[in-house]
């Protein structure tokens, strides 16, 4: 992932205030079919959901005894675009396994909000061996997935980068009443009063898809025990190259596996 790259969540909302009849899951999701190899030492994997989808997924295993991180990402792109990041986790001692949701990459079918909660239900079901700690870890809309994971299934953490309340307050901070659109859409800001494990919830004050105040509004909803880091300068698709965040990121998820 790089700076420059674009993020779709601006621009499925506008066009979601401009076409007012075409399904929201269709302007939210901008895939990237394009899948390069996996990184070295990284095992591709495959993955099938409770309605019968299959999905593409890079794994780097954890070491013996480290917690894994079930990877969530944003609405644009794919797994592929994070490789960088995927590496830097890697070698700071974290197994982790990054998945594609439907119709991102290679994995099958089409991503609807419904259908991304399944599939990270999938991926962390295939890591859910006896003794796994697993750590639910999203950025941007792959936060609000993360979260729903903590609702549904048992983590060790949770961790979200550059995440909202809900999709409606995204839309109105960029459209003002035209936003309304976005509905009851990832509503991020309920579910958290649902999750009881330790969170991690970092957010660069120059966001300029997601406002840092949504970040914040988010952390305050939620109890404890909880963490916000605030990242200088930090804009919405640089966030995760900071090296000192991947360090706070894995010294947290190490901190709360080991307290399970």
């Amino acid at each position: 992932m790089t700076p420059r790259r674009l993020t779709g969540l601006a621009v499925g909302i506008a066009a979601a205030a401009l076409v007012p009849l075409v399904p929201l899951d269709r302007l939210i999701f901008f895939p990237d079919r394009s899948v390069s190899p996996p990184p070295a030492g990284v095992v591709e994997r495959w993955l099938t959901t409770a309605d019968g989808v299959r999905l593409h997924a890079w794994h780097a295993i954890a070491p013996d005894g480290a917690p894994t991180l079930v990877w969530s990402h944003g609405n644009a792109g794919n797994i592929a675009g994070r490789a960088p990041i995927l590496n830097a986790l890697a070698a700071r001692g974290l197994g982790v396994l990054a998945y594609d949701y439907r119709g991102y990459g290679r994995s099958a079918g089409t991503p609807t909000e419904r259908g991304v909660y399944r599939d990270v239900e999938a991926a962390y079901d295939s890591v859910a061996v006896p003794g796994a700690r697993i750590v639910a870890f999203g950025e941007s809309l792959g936060g609000a997935v993360s979260i729903h994971l903590a609702t549904t299934r048992e983590c060790a953490a949770v961790i979200v980068v550059s995440t909202f309340t809900t999709m409606r307050d995204v839309a109105r901070f960029h459209y003002g009443v035209a936003g309304l659109i976005a509905g009851g859409a990832f509503d991020s800001l309920r579910r958290i009063r649902g999750v009881h494990v330790p969170l991690l919830v970092a957010h660069g004050d120059e966001d300029e898809v997601v406002p840092y105040a949504l970040g914040e509004a988010l952390f305050a909803a939620a109890g404890e025990p909880k963490r916000f880091i605030q990242l200088p300068g930090a804009h919405h698709n640089d966030v995760l190259e900071n090296p000192a965040l991947l360090d706070a990121i894995a010294d947290f998820a190490r901190t709360a596996a080991a307290n399970r």
